[in-house]
């Protein structure tokens, strides 16, 4: 006897299996009938895990701006030290961290830049640090002046890179900085600036606090990105501070730590 006539209109997932009169054996009808059914099932597999990228949350995208000198001036007031590994693995482990940029200016014709080691150091775990040569010029009273300001360095590479970040983390009070945050946030950037206003006064300037989106007190980041004190009280006997160059947060002119003749004063 011939085998009947398979006639049947079965539909998965939107697909026709067999909607043909064919005249196939049953153990070939039901092979077949198998393997439409497991491409079908793969298909909608696919869908749906296309799906789940499309509503999985995305990790945000981040960029740290440091302004060397203001983070230096900032933790000092507060008595405590930078440790530059733990604070780039807190903010790694807060979202994806696209780039973390250091910027400084240094006084080349030194014999011993007290800051270069931090600066290699930087540059060789994970930071991209931007440098400019200090200018020295003598002012109308006789005065050897020292300038070296890297807010335009910082501003340009924020700006380039508004539209690749999510999250920018800005580490200064300088109230220069406020038309930047702003710029930013119709870019649709989210700006974090991390300073403090538990000093007196304030190493934060208040415009640039009240423009960001998120006010962090470095006081609250001290116990994640702070130095083991024992390690500090352990260093620094035998080893010299940094030195920046840093605006005074007070009326009276801010003297360099050590080396230029008594009438030489250092601006940024």
């Amino acid at each position: 006897m011939d085998a009947p006539a398979f006639t049947s209109g079965l539909i998965v997932g939107g697909h026709a299996l067999l909607g043909h009169a064919h005249s196939f054996p049953p153990q070939q009808r039901f092979g077949e009938l198998r393997g439409r059914l497991g491409a079908v099932g793969a298909t909608d597999q696919l869908r749906l895990s296309s799906r789940r990228d499309m509503t999985a949350p995305q990790l945000e995208k981040t960029a740290l701006f440091i302004d060397g000198a203001n983070l230096y001036a900032t933790a000092k007031s507060l008595g405590f030290d930078i440790d530059y590994k733990r604070l780039l693995r807190e903010f790694q482990s807060r979202g994806y961290l696209l780039r973390a940029f250091y910027y400084t200016a240094v006084i080349e014709d030194q014999e011993y830049s007290s800051i270069r080691p931090l600066i290699d150091w930087l540059d060789y775990n994970g930071y991209s640090v931007v440098t400019k040569a200090t200018k020295e010029f003598v002012d109308q009273t006789g005065r050897r002046k020292v300038k070296g300001n890297m807010d335009i360095e910082l501003a340009v590479d924020a700006m380039e890179l508004a539209e690749h970040i999510d999250h920018m983390v800005l580490f200064s009070g300088d109230g220069d900085f406020s038309a930047l945050v702003e710029a930013m946030q119709r870019r649709g950037v989210r700006v974090t600036v991390v300073s403090t206003i538990s000093t007196q006064p304030p190493m934060v300037a208040d415009e640039l606090r009240r423009q960001a989106d998120i006010f962090l007190d470095i006081v609250e980041l001290q116990p994640k990105i702070g130095r083991d004190p024992a390690e500090r009280a352990a260093r620094e006997p035998r080893e010299r501070h940094p030195q920046f160059l840093q605006r005074s947060t007070t009326p009276q002119r801010e003297r360099a730590p050590a080396g230029p003749a008594q009438d030489d004063e250092f601006e940024d």
